[in-house]
């Protein structure tokens, strides 16, 4: 058990007999009436995010999580496949428990949670960033730099991401995995 003075990003709570992971939480003190704490909560099996609030000091059930690297191998009929990087036992996720799926490429590294208590697979999360090789995207044209202006191109991985004008087909990139945005070229 946890009180609302424990929240932190990424805690795992049980919340409504569901694993939730709190990606935000802001606590209130109004100038009148008691404290509260808002949050946004995802859902680990769906991945809907719902806002939830909280009365300052609630008791809630926390679950434990336990993270664990992982290297991606292929994606089959049955989902996509992770190698544990420590014993080598390999792991089947179905395409809905792997966010960002389409920026994941062979031998990218991952984390994958469990349920500590049933060994029980939740998620697959990427790094904050990966490096893609951009395959295809149109040429920029000279004189569009007036502002901040974003051509489409397409990742090794086959997703489709906003980059700036000067980016040229065969470069390699960092992209954002939270909301696919560029981020910088590398060298």
């Amino acid at each position: 058990m946890a009180t609302t003075a424990d929240f932190r990003n990424g805690l795992v709570l049980n919340y409504n007999n569901e694993l939730h992971v709190i990606t935000e939480f802001q606590h209130v003190k109004p100038g009148k009436g008691p404290a509260f704490v808002r949050t946004k909560l995802r859902n680990i099996k769906t991945g809907r995010v719902i806002d939830n609030t909280f009365n300052a000091g609630v008791k809630v059930e926390t679950a434990r999580v336990e993270q664990r690297p992982h290297q991606f191998l292929y994606k089959d009929e049955y989902g996509f496949n992770f190698m544990n990087k420590e014993d080598f036992e390999q792991v089947t996720l179905p395409e809905a428990m792997v966010p960002f799926a389409d920026l994941l490429k062979d031998g990218q590294e991952v984390t994958i949670l469990f349920h500590a208590e049933t060994e029980q697979p939740l998620t697959a999360e990427l790094p904050t960033t990966v490096e893609l090789v951009v395959t295809y995207t149109e040429p920029g044209l000279r004189g569009d730099t007036a502002t901040n202006t974003l051509k489409p191109a397409t990742v090794e991985t086959g997703a489709r991401i906003q980059v700036p004008l000067f980016i040229n087909q065969d470069e390699k990139i960092r992209v954002d995995t939270r909301d696919y945005s560029y981020v910088e070229r590398v060298k």
